[in-house]
């Protein structure tokens, strides 16, 4: 079964309410004091995470009983449907504890292990990036697409570095350290759902990290994809969300991006 235009464009209106009335919830939070317990070392989940995720999960398991569910702070449904929803009740919550603005919710359907609807909603700025599958990209209702820019040394890129960046053999850290030098700069912001979002919308040129989870990427690499960019991982094969690894481009410089991170030679663009 192939879902319709109209069913797509169900399921996308409602994922993009919930993350705004999720993104509500972090917003009221965000000037307040927060209890701030650690899953890892330097890995920390806030009150307001598990808030989110709750009306979230809630919110789904109303509408779609049927439906599955995985998230980042442990809530999970297998009901044996074709349909799953991926959440990041909160992206970026090291940005979030600290005080720092940038930070967003992020909500995917998938069908049949492919993501079909895609939102990331971004509460200090109130930008809600959509996409659904072959109905293009959207920031606040307003298409987006890649940037054109053909040339590295032109480009601005976006990467990040994981939990386990101490301790991890690819860390990230040499791969920086080498594209610093190729690209026109690098910035780290915090989110890599913000951090792709930025680049459909024409903001970023280039991004790659290592070390995602689904909720991570499963929203926001649709978004890119449907705003014309290219998704792969950093060797350059299919990704999924369940890759460790993600490369992502306005499709121009994806094989230079590839090259200096040693996926493979540069070769000409099309």
């Amino acid at each position: 079964m192939n879902l319709s235009n109209q069913q797509l464009r169900t399921y996308l209106a409602f994922a993009e309410k919930l993350a705004r009335s999720s993104g509500k919830i972090l917003a009221r939070g965000f000037t307040e004091a927060k209890k701030v317990d650690y899953k890892g070392k330097i890995n920390p989940v806030t009150q307001f995470d598990l808030r989110s995720e709750k009306h979230i999960i809630e919110a789904i398991s109303r509408k779609f009983p049927d439906h599955g569910i995985l998230a980042e702070e442990g809530g999970a449904a297998d009901a044996g449907s074709p349909f799953r929803w991926v959440i990041d009740p909160l992206d970026g919550t090291v940005n979030y504890a600290h005080g720092f603005p940038v930070y967003c919710v992020s909500i995917a359907l998938q069908y049949e292990t492919s993501s079909v609807v895609g939102v990331v909603y971004d509460p200090e700025h109130k930008e809600l990036f959509s996409a659904a599958r072959g109905l293009g990209a959207r920031l606040n209702g307003r298409r987006i697409r890649v940037s054109s820019r053909r040339r590295l040394e032109r480009s601005l890129l976006a990467t990040g570095f994981a939990y386990n960046v101490r301790t991890a053999r690819k860390n990230n850290l040499g791969m920086f350290a080498r594209m610093i030098k190729k690209a026109q700069a690098i910035r780290r912001l915090g989110s890599a759902a913000l951090d792709m979002c930025w680049l459909a919308a024409g903001r970023f040129d280039g991004f790659w990290e290592y070390y995602l989870h689904p909720w991570d990427t499963a929203a926001a690499a649709l978004i890119v994809e449907q705003a014309g960019g290219k998704v792969t991982r950093i060797d350059g094969r299919p990704f999924s969300i369940f890759d460790k690894q993600i490369l992502a481009s306005n499709g121009r410089i994806h094989l230079s991006m590839m090259a200096v991170l040693g996926g493979r030679p540069i070769k000409k663009a099309n």
